[in-house]
């Protein structure tokens, strides 16, 4: 592909990913000549613009025209005219029936698809008119169905000439031109796929409430300076709706009046979470001096005529309003323990709420927006036979770690109400908080998502976004997502933050964007950066505080504690090369967006597993120990100045916002423990081979991982020095088929040594050959014992393409099937960028009616695999975590259950055990889990005899995700992640 060819292809998935179907029909495109046709000068030397509203519009539609003109001028530096008289060459922006331009020349029939506008929920057309009246040449019309549709249009036109919703937030600077030119074919938008999306900004205690009342707006903990930036953003990004912060270290959002009206000239709808009935919010605004209890069984006259003035004051606005009954901020509701007085209370709480609406509205309810989130304990009410009235829309929650708890039932879906989603990239709370990195993976939100969607959750998607910093791309995916969620589907997802980075830096670096990406998702998914302390916060009643201790990712086992290391140091090396080869304007941008996420996380688990790496030489007497002890340090440092930048870059425009300890009783954020040796004054040396985790009280002697010629892998020998005087080592083997990478060495830490076998030179059928690697230094020899497994059959060559046994263990990524069955309505579908192995493998569509796993003839993929050895095995599969998506009140089946997820699984012929992936929230199990993005599920089948078998996984509940599986004859090795695949290449 030449470089021109790649460029244009990365513009065209860029294109199709971030400005939606239509624009990849390149219906509005910028050009450079004007004499080409449909061709209208935005800027230009040539010829005077003016941008045209209707005084009598909306005050969106005037302030969207006043931002596209600094748009325009952040773009060539020149300025626009913004007005309500027309000109030869205009933009016309305006509200279908608002604007009478847009309404004379619609009923003329020189605007045309107005009729399909009408009506129409946050719809535009963008057309090119000549002549349309005397006085007008050109008349660039931006017509909305309604107030927000005309804002959306005109400001789709700024993100087509390079300004971005981020230019504010993340500092992504607009590319410059002299001069605008767009050539313009008529457009016309579709409805959003998501009536209400929007976000909730929470947890914000560490980060935007202290910048805003420190840097932003001095003495306001979040007031109307910071929520202007916020509308602004929102309403760029297509969003409509939010939920303010409520946490008692900011003001409360109606503490000024201002925030509110800020809030509808951006037209913007205001709403409330799970815990703040009819706007109000309980954890600041409620005064237990003045007003007594919250407790709705002993004081709901008083609780409720705080909730009537709440409508009164803010009901001219438009508004989602929340139904609900919790306690003060996140506790569960006060009263009752009795779960059918909890009923009766919440129901009681919900009509007179509504009763509220009717009273202060003087609407009919089914014209107010209502929502009702069945949130933590809720839901528990809920399920216990709480009545949500029909046209109330019940928005379902994750279970704050991105796995949807719940969705409508075929009966709930058929509610005119409908459903929505409350869903977490960012949380404070048990087992552990994650607020500092936005790293939930893309690929489980657009599954998550597009199953919610698919039960009816179209009316409310609300993103719990924590401060909005650091998760800046999760915003706008999950707004994109919302905005048309038909465009994105599981071949795409995996690339989208890189082809949004290729749009907003370098279309050229689009490669290493999806490199970094990528592979930083990857990392995150199966521990996120605020989980490496290892610890649960909340489990202790005597110190709530974390407990670090060393992660579970073995330094002994499957190299996979280097693996990680050197991942991290990967993309951390491309982030340094991308951000130095960027102009100097776009660098701040790139901090904050690739640059600080990227080796933020690496540093993080630098820190953490070099301090596990500590803590294990000291315990060996290594010479290393005190050197890694001072990397830690270092690593240390350098990621609180790394956090120092990101704050006091841009003058300090963002002092204050980023901070490492975010969240409640987190030590992760603070410098591990680390051990200091004394050094042997004597010489003194240890070798530690590969695999050897556990070694004392179980054998006296060191020895490799058996070799097999299947899989030609190489293991360590690490020889360590124990003394404060250099060693110098010399390395001999017993045999000419034991390959070494070094035969000596002088090193005053330690050094490593690869051992490999050269196959050519082992005798065929030898299933027992035993070899020594000899080390000697300072007269004393110690041996580490070699172990080759070469038999007769099968031949390499015969098991190509199968996962074989390696020291007692197969491990098979779920995507390596050998066959799938499949039937009309239950299909196998790949989830690339997604799991352990980077890519899954759902068992069906989700919205899918259950199958029997049981049944040999239900949809199933088939793994083949060889063993040396029979009798029962663990079968240990990995799966995402996933819940049910409802228990169906109708069902009636016979010795099964849909409280949980089921599938089947057996080896041959066996028995077929069906176990789940799924748990209830707050166990023990439910708790790893989330932590590990994992449910690792134990299962022990039966091997009938040595030989070619076949792992058969069959489809019970339609759309569980599968990782991996690892069958385990007696030598799987502890890890975090289990053994690496075991297939042998095909074709070799």
């Amino acid at each position: 592909m030449t470089h021109l060819k790649f460029l244009r292809t990365i513009f065209l998935l860029v294109a199709a990913s971030l400005f939606g179907a239509q624009s990849v029909r390149a219906q509005v495109t910028l050009t450079s000549a004007l004499d080409e046709p449909n061709v209208f000068a935005l800027r230009h030397d040539s010829v005077k613009t003016v941008i045209v509203y209707d005084s009598k519009d909306a005050e969106v539609v005037k302030k969207s025209a006043r931002l596209f003109a600094d748009d325009i001028q952040r773009v060539t530096d020149k300025t626009v005219s913004v007005g309500t008289k027309p000109v030869e060459n205009c933009v016309v922006v305006g509200t279908l029936g608002q604007n009478a331009l847009i309404d004379r020349w619609a009923s003329e029939g020189k605007l045309s698809d107005t009729d399909a506008l009408r009506g129409a929920w946050e719809c535009y057309t963008i057309q090119l008119l000549r002549d349309p009246q005397p006085g007008i040449k050109t008349a660039l019309v931006v017509a909305g169905s309604d107030r927000r549709g005309a804002a959306y249009g005109l400001l789709s036109i700024s993100e087509l000439i390079g300004v971005s919703p981020w230019y504010w937030w993340a500092d992504v600077p607009a590319a410059k031109k002299t001069e605008i030119i767009l050539q313009v074919n008529k457009t016309t938008s579709k409805p959003p796929t998501v009536k209400y999306r929007g976000i909730f900004i929470n947890d914000e205690d560490w980060g935007l409430a202290n910048w805003a009342k420190n840097t932003f707006e001095p003495g306001v903990k979040i007031g109307p300076k910071t929520y202007e930036k916020v509308c602004e953003l929102l309403l760029r990004l297509k969003a409509n709706y939010l939920c303010p912060a409520m946490h008692g270290s900011s003001h409360p959002f109606n503490k000024f009046p201002e925030n509110a009206e800020i809030a509808n000239s951006y037209a913007i709808v205001m709403g409330s979470t799970h815990c703040e009935p009819l706007l109000f919010n309980n954890a600041t605004e409620w005064d237990k001096k003045t007003m007594g209890d919250w407790n709705y069984a002993t004081n709901s006259d008083t609780i409720n005529s705080v909730l009537r003035k709440r409508v009164k004051d803010n009901g001219k606005y438009e508004n989602v309003y929340t139904l609900a009954l919790r306690g003060l901020h996140d506790a569960a509701m006060q009263g009752s323990a009795n779960m059918d007085d909890r009923v009766r209370l919440m129901e009681s709480a919900l009509i007179d709420q509504r009763q509220i609406l009717t009273d202060v509205l003087k609407k009919t309810l089914t014209d107010v927006p209502q929502a009702f989130f069945p949130y933590k304990e809720v839901l528990d009410v809920y399920s216990r036979g709480l009545k949500v009235p029909d046209d109330v829309t019940i928005v379902w929650a994750d279970d704050n770690y991105g796995y949807m708890k719940r969705l409508s039932n075929p009966a709930e879906q058929k509610r005119p109400g409908r459903s929505g989603v409350y869903y977490h990239v960012s949380y404070l709370g048990k087992p552990h908080d994650y607020l500092w990195m936005g790293s939930t993976s893309p690929a489980l939100m657009y599954e998550e998502l597009r199953k919610a969607y698919d039960t009816t959750a179209d009316r409310i998607w609300l993103l719990n976004v924590g401060d909005i910093k650091s998760c800046e791309f999760h915003l706008q995916l999950f707004i994109d997502m919302a905005w048309n969620i038909n465009a994105f589907n599981y071949d795409n997802i995996a690339n989208h933050h890189a082809r949004w980075l290729a749009k907003n830096f370098n279309a050229e670096s689009y490669r290493d964007y999806l490199n970094i990406t990528s592979t930083f998702y990857r990392l995150a998914f199966s521990r996120k950066p605020e989980l490496m302390g290892w610890g649960y916060e909340w489990n202790v009643d005597q110190s709530r505080h974390e407990r670090v201790t060393d992660t579970e990712y073995s330094f002994s086992n499957y190299k996979e504690a280097e693996k990680r290391l050197a991942d991290y140091d990967r993309i951390g090396k491309a982030a340094d090369r991308l951000m130095n080869a960027l102009p100097k304007e776009q660098q701040p941008a790139f901090f904050q967006l690739v640059y600080y996420p990227v080796r933020g996380a690496e540093l993080m688990n630098r820190v953490h597993l070099n301090a596990q790496k500590n803590r294990i030489y000291a315990r060996q007497g290594r010479a290393a120990t005190n050197e890694i002890r001072d990397e830690v340090r270092k690593y240390y440092e350098e990621l609180k100045t790394l956090t120092a930048i990101y704050n006091n870059q841009l003058g300090g425009k963002w002092n204050g916002m980023m901070s490492l300890r975010m969240g409640g009783p987190t030590t992760y954020h603070e410098l591990p423990p680390t051990e200091t040796v004394e050094l042997l004054a004597e010489p003194a040396f240890g070798i530690q081979a590969e695999g050897e985790d556990v070694q004392l009280g179980t054998r006296s002697y060191n020895a490799l991982p058996c070799f097999n010629p299947y899989l030609t892998r190489a293991y360590y020998v690490d020889v360590y020095n124990k003394s404060a005087q250099p060693l110098a080592w010399t390395l001999t083997t017993s045999a000419p088929w034991i390959v070494v990478s070094r035969n000596a060495g002088a090193t005053a830490t330690e050094d490593r040594i690869m051992v490999a076998i050269d196959w050519s030179k082992v005798p065929a059928g030898e299933e027992n050959l035993l070899g020594t690697i000899e080390i000697a230094a300072n007269n004393i020899k110690r041996q580490v014992l070699v172990s080759a497994f070469n038999p007769a059959t099968p031949a390499r060559a015969e098991i190509g393409g199968l996962y074989v046994e390696d020291n007692g263990c197969v491990s098979i990524p779920a995507n390596g099937y050998a066959r799938k069955t499949e039937n009309g309505r239950i299909k196998m579908r790949a989830i690339h960028n997604l799991g352990y192995e980077d890519k899954c493998v759902q068992l069906g569509n989700p919205i899918q009616s259950m199958e029997r796993p049981s049944n040999l003839k239900s949809p199933s993929l088939e793994y083949d695999f060889y063993t040396f050895h029979a009798g029962p095995v663990d079968v240990y599969t990995y799966a995402l975590p996933t819940f049910p998506i409802f228990e169906d009140p109708n069902f009636a089946g016979h010795e099964t259950t849909n409280v949980h997820t089921r599938f089947g699984i057996c080896i041959d012929d066996g028995a077929i055990l069906t176990p789940t992936s799924s748990s209830f929230e707050y166990a023990k199990d439910w708790y790893e889990s989330v932590l590990r993005n994992c449910a690792i599920r134990k299962t022990t089948l039966y091997i009938s005899k040595p030989g070619k078998h076949t792992l058969r996984v069959i489809c019970g509940t339609p759309g569980i995700v599968l990782q991996k599986f690892v069958i385990d004859l007696g030598g799987m090795k502890r890890s975090y992640m289990g053994p690496p695949s075991t297939r042998v290449p095909a074709n070799e």
